[in-house]
């Protein structure tokens, strides 16, 4: 058997899968335009996408619901991509940007940004939050390292817990000194609602940059994976391959956070659930978490605004119900951290 014959055949799966994930990414995709507290028709729904006729319930769909979809295509994607890359860089399987400071970092700098520049755009927010996110990372990972030996799962997730705790408080504490803690509140919560094209116009491009120069650096995060000896061995510049990727992990943590709050554990359950279908070809996994954090993300949305209509329940909440239990399932089924000395 020739080698073209043994590429297509691991082609041929992985083609499979993907096909499945994007029938699943497209069925959420008009899901989430067509469930909500206003009731429309698929007739509504299909115009709204791709038609130019207005009425009332196609404009809803085009002004309110349609930028909230689109939105959470990309925060899911940027937030599982994150996580992918992280996992991968730490060799950890516990690592998620909302458990090891990023988020939380992200979120006492929007803080920041809200009491003292108030006269900001979502950009400068956006960049204000990409600061906060490698600071809190910075510290996390400082304090994980501190200690002989280096860190480890278990070390990075108790470093995580009480960086992300501490920022916070911090965070909380001036919004309620400055008396803008309702702002700061309803932009931490965790959610879609609110969104414009006047912020997609920003968060898009950012994301689908860093997306795209994720992918083609999948091949050195597979071999960063395993070892750094066998990146070395096989000339990878590993400290250098190590802060372009952690840049890309903080620039998509800072952007899902700047638009839809501190949302946790999706950076946590999508890499896991990828990994079981495609295996742990970085080369396959970050394409494949893009689709599936698109998806859940949708999902997830959809569902906070339908279980409970017409109110809103927040995206977090219905997040963190899946992901608590998928952490504890991670934890006891060793999770790297059992042997933690």
């Amino acid at each position: 058997m020739d080698n073209k014959e043994v590429n297509r055949k691991t082609r041929i799966p992985f083609m499979l899968k993907i096909m499945m994930l994007l029938i699943l990414f497209v069925a959420s995709f008009f899901a989430a335009f067509y469930f909500g507290a206003a009731n429309v028709t698929w007739t509504n729904v299909w115009q709204a996408i791709f038609s130019t006729n207005k009425n009332e319930e196609i404009t809803l769909l085009q002004e309110l619901r349609y930028p909230r979809v689109i939105a959470a295509i990309f925060i899911g994607a940027a937030l599982a991509v994150s996580g992918s890359i992280m996992q991968g860089l730490t060799r950890n399987p516990l690592a998620d940007p909302g458990l090891i400071g990023l988020n939380a970092g992200a979120n006492l700098a929007l803080a920041v940004a809200i009491v003292w520049f108030p006269s900001l755009n979502y950009f400068g927010i956006m960049i204000a939050c990409f600061i906060g996110a490698a600071i809190g990372a910075f510290l996390v990972f400082g304090i994980g390292a501190s200690k002989r030996g280096g860190f480890t799962p278990f070390r990075l997730v108790l470093a995580g817990a009480a960086i992300s705790a501490f920022l916070l408080a911090i965070s909380e504490g001036i919004g309620l000194y400055f008396k803008v803690s309702k702002d700061v509140s309803m932009w931490t919560a965790g959610g879609l609602i609110g969104t414009t094209w006047g912020q997609l116009k920003w968060l898009i491009p950012v994301i689908v940059i860093t997306l795209i120069v994720a992918m083609i650096l999948s091949r050195q995060l597979s071999i960063l994976s395993l070892s750094d000896e066998v990146a070395v061995g096989l000339g990878q510049s590993t400290f250098l391959m190590k802060g372009i990727l952690f840049l890309l992990t903080v620039i998509l943590a800072g952007a899902a956070v700047s638009l839809a709050g501190n949302i946790v554990f999706i950076g946590l359950m999508i890499p896991h659930i990828v990994r079981s279908i495609v295996g742990h070809d970085y080369r396959l996994i970050i394409p494949a978490s893009i689709v599936v954090g698109a998806s859940f993300m949708m999902i997830a949305d959809t569902v906070g605004r339908t279980i409970n209509a017409p109110y809103e329940t927040p995206v977090s909440a219905i997040v963190a119900m899946l992901g608590l239990p998928f952490f504890l399932y991670i934890v006891r089924k060793g999770g790297g951290i059992a042997n933690d000395s």
